[in-house]
């Protein structure tokens, strides 16, 4: 016999409990401190004493060790009266465990479960009631050491009864910081007598030690009759199934805010592979189909065929550790894909696989990969998913989520959120490949319908820069065009329509196809827009769904120059566009006074064409509101910018133009970026000639004499006969159908061109003559002799003229 059980059983922790130790034949064998404070006995008074004096009625007790189903069951727990040494009666629960002794003998521990000062009457109830509870139930003492709890607590964490009973909650969860901040609020809830309700914690229980638990505790203060305090009691409830529930619910609204921020394809699925690490696993992979990135139509199931498997890029990467050391490919990278592997079955079938242990053995797909075996090996990867990302009844990739640091294995929940978490991602990857595929279209477009070499003749030098938008906005309508015209002169436009994308860029396809035709009819600027507004305006109308909204054509800026090299007289006129600017040979920079006019489509008020002389080795500067406007900056500011970098005289043109594009503010524009240089050039006397005829039939053999000798003095004998016929024709038609003087001129460039003017407005109609007509031929011969011919109008009557192509001439 021994004052203290625990030298007799020393796995057995009794501190702060009251407990005893009764041997077989019902006699005390052991005694604690508790105990003797709990009925004054001490250990000398009460060992080898039966354990039934204790007891005011010892018969339940008793009968309860001798039965075999007390044995069988592994103890009992019931009401019981414990008998004071100063006489009075303490009713207590008592719990009875058998114990195995050194010498095999049964012992039986008996340890005080209940709370004393509760009326024996509604103890009874009160245990009947906390112990029937659906929830864990625990009450404890004065010091917080655990005297009563219920089977459901057990149930829910694990530790046995009497690893807790006389214990206190930093005992049974050694070491765990949840457990000292619970025991601080039972503290203060002993000591104030305020509950506190609902006290949650995450907990690595001693059971399992692979899953953390959640729990939600409530506090509340025991207290007798005369409101002295008793004790605490704890009600706990196991909320892991709520907490992870309630995760996962974060992680999808996550989900809906962190994916998809861009329409960059690589970038979306980083944005997964980022989000899904840590919440959901240690190491993420993104693994699209090499078509996705570049924007092409996905295959329905790009699994093996022929035995390859379709190649896959490696999107996005992410890990718990620094550098992401488990993987095998970087981002960006072509990632190989095993016929045999997970990867190919989940590409080919389009269904989900989880494998809560990895299989690693020889004969795995894995054995036939020793790259992979050995990364995984070294990283201590153990649990996978692996799940198809699907996008309009096509496979876009695959998404790998892997454990490496967290032991517990993925389970079926996992694996549904990361279907869940992997089909959001795939919806805004779906519409990162489909605006890549328009974008990359939209830019095919534009390439195709801008010029792809620009020539300025005898008139001008050109250069020309652009920049489409940065990848957010795409391709817009930004359009520029060099336009060579009759008489050596030559048109520059630069344009702008609004918006971005294939819409943006096709009208600007259609509205530099009508500048093209306009300009080929040799109107002036003013007139040119003015019919270029009407076209928009029609675009618009067609363009209009049916509630009232244009969809396409929202309207266009456009600025119009023609320039004369004879004459170094410039032309030009503006629909809301910037207005040009001008760079004397000196390097002084200025803009022109240029009435502003309205966008295209408006139809509002009528153009305004402003004429002005132009010295030699002048610089013309078109450029769209891109390249002046930003965000931070309004166009004025954009402008002396501009103005500023243009002054610099004698730079090459190809070199002022990089040098304006460096100076933007931004490398990525949130607009297109056009800019149009011409330099200016001027005829010499010497390449042109002009005649006033009289309206005479005679003078025609005049003019063809005058042309010949002009001809002769330029060295271009081998075009007199057709040029005197052309002359000839335009002449007689001329005198045939005008009133007043007749002008000639003959102008050589890169052609030769022959112009007539008469004070008519009439228009030369191109007839082809039947065998018997007397007349009507000299337009059809013009047309067949000449490299291109047309009319043009002037303030007093009109221009016709035919040009023809030089013959080299031998050095």
């Amino acid at each position: 016999m021994v004052d203290n059980p625990e030298r007799v059983f020393p796995d057995m922790r009794t501190d702060g409990a009251a407990t005893a130790v009764v041997d077989e034949g019902g006699a005390v064998a052991g005694w604690t401190p508790a105990a003797e404070r709990l009925t004054g006995y001490s250990a000398e008074e009460v060992m080898g004493r039966p354990a039934g004096a204790l007891l005011f009625t010892a018969e339940h007790l008793l009968k309860a060790l001798a039965a075999q189903e007390c044995r069988t069951r592994g103890g009992w727990s019931g009401r019981a009266a414990l008998r004071h040494r100063d006489g009075h009666r303490i009713d207590m629960c008592l719990r009875v465990s058998p114990l195995s002794g050194a010498d095999g003998k049964t012992s039986w521990l008996v340890s005080v479960s209940g709370t004393p000062g509760v009326p024996p009457g509604a103890a009874s109830g009160l245990e009947s009631m906390l112990a029937g509870a659906p929830i864990g139930v625990i009450v404890r003492d004065l010091d917080l050491r655990c005297t009563w709890v219920n089977d459901v607590l057990e149930q829910q964490d694990g530790i046995p009864r009497e690893e807790r009973l006389g214990r206190r909650l930093t005992e049974s969860l050694p070491g765990v910081a949840e457990a000292e901040a619970a025991e601080g609020i039972m503290w203060r809830v002993l000591h104030t007598g305020s509950p506190v309700i609902d006290f949650e914690f995450w907990a690595w229980l001693p059971v399992d030690r692979h899953r953390r638990r959640a729990f939600s505790v409530s506090f509340f203060r025991l207290e007798d009759a005369d409101g002295q305090p008793l004790g605490v009691c704890a009600m706990w409830v196991d909320v892991t199934r709520r907490e992870r529930a309630r995760e996962r619910l974060a992680i999808l609204n996550d989900a809906g805010t962190r994916i998809g921020t861009t329409l960059d394809v690589m970038r979306t699925g980083q944005e997964l592979a980022d989000l899904a690490v840590p919440l959901l696993a240690d190491f993420a992979a993104v693994d699209l189909t090499v078509s996705v990135p570049l924007g092409e139509e996905p295959p329905v199931r790009p699994g093996p065929t022929g035995g390859r498997v379709p190649v896959v890029c490696r999107a996005g990467v992410a890990s718990v550790r620094p550098g992401a050391p488990e993987a095998l490919w970087e981002r960006g990278a072509e990632v190989f894909v095993p016929p045999a592997s997970p990867f190919a079955r989940v590409l080919s079938s389009g269904k989900s696989r989880l494998e809560p242990v990895m299989d690693i053995s020889p004969g795995s797909w894995l054995g036939q990969d020793p790259a992979r075996a050995e990364k995984i090996h070294e990283s201590g990867m153990h649990s996978c998913m692996y799940v198809p990302i699907h996008a309009r009844g096509r496979i876009l990739g695959v998404a790998v989520f892997a454990r490496t640091e967290d032991p517990v294995p993925f389970e079926e929940d996992d694996l549904l959120l990361a279907e869940e978490l992997v089909n959001r991602a795939a919806l805004s990857l779906d519409n990162a490949n489909r605006y890549t595929r328009e974008r990359a279209t939209a830019f095919a477009l534009q390439r195709n319908l801008l010029p792809q070499r620009l020539a300025g003749g005898t008139a001008v030098d050109v250069a020309s820069h652009y920049m489409p938008a940065d990848s957010r906005h795409g391709a817009g309508g930004d359009w520029f065009d060099v336009i060579p015209l009759s008489g050596a002169r030559v048109a520059l436009v630069v344009g702008d329509v609004v918006g971005h994308g294939i819409n943006a860029a096709a009208t600007m396809g259609r509205l530099r196809t009508a500048v093209h035709t306009l300009a080929d009819m040799d109107l002036p600027p003013d007139e040119l827009l003015a019919h270029l507004d009407d076209l928009a305006i029609r675009l618009i109308g067609e363009d209009v769904d049916d509630n009232g909204t244009a969809t396409a054509f929202l309207g266009a800026t456009c600025l119009y120059v023609v320039y004369d090299p004879v004459t170094r007289r410039c032309a030009m006129a503006r629909a809301g566009h910037p207005p040009p600017a001008i760079i004397g040979p000196h390097g002084q920079v200025s803009f022109a006074d240029l009435p502003a006019g309205t966008p295209l489509g408006l139809g509002l008020v009528p153009f305004e064409a402003v004429e002005l002389e132009l010295p030699e080795a002048s610089t013309l500067a078109l450029y769209t509101d891109g390249l002046v406007e930003t965000r931070d900056q309004d166009i004025d500011t954009g402008m002396h910018r501009l103005g500023a970098v243009l002054a610099q005289p004698g730079l090459p043109l190809e070199d002022l133009c990089s040098t304006v594009v460096d100076s933007l503010p931004s490398p990525a524009p949130y607009d297109d970026v056009t800019l149009l240089l011409a330099r200016t050039r001027a005829l010499s006397p010497s390449q042109t000639v002009s005649w006033e005829l009289p309206t005479d039939p005679a003078v025609v053999s005049t003019a063809r004499s005058l042309t010949l000798r002009q001809l002769t003095q330029w060295g271009l004998q081998d075009l007199a006969t057709t040029t005197e016929l052309i002359v000839s024709e335009l002449v007689t038609n001329a005198i045939r159908h005008a009133t007043g003087p007749i002008g000639l001129r003959l102008i050589r460039h890169q052609l030769l061109t022959c112009e007539v003017h008469d004070t008519s407005n009439s228009v030369p109609r191109l007839r082809h003559a039947r065998t018997t007509d007397e007349d009507g031929r000299g337009l059809f011969l013009v047309a067949q002799m000449s490299h291109r011919r047309g009319t043009r109008y002037t303030a007093d009557g009109k221009t016709v003229w035919a040009e023809q192509e030089l013959t080299p001439q031998p050095a």
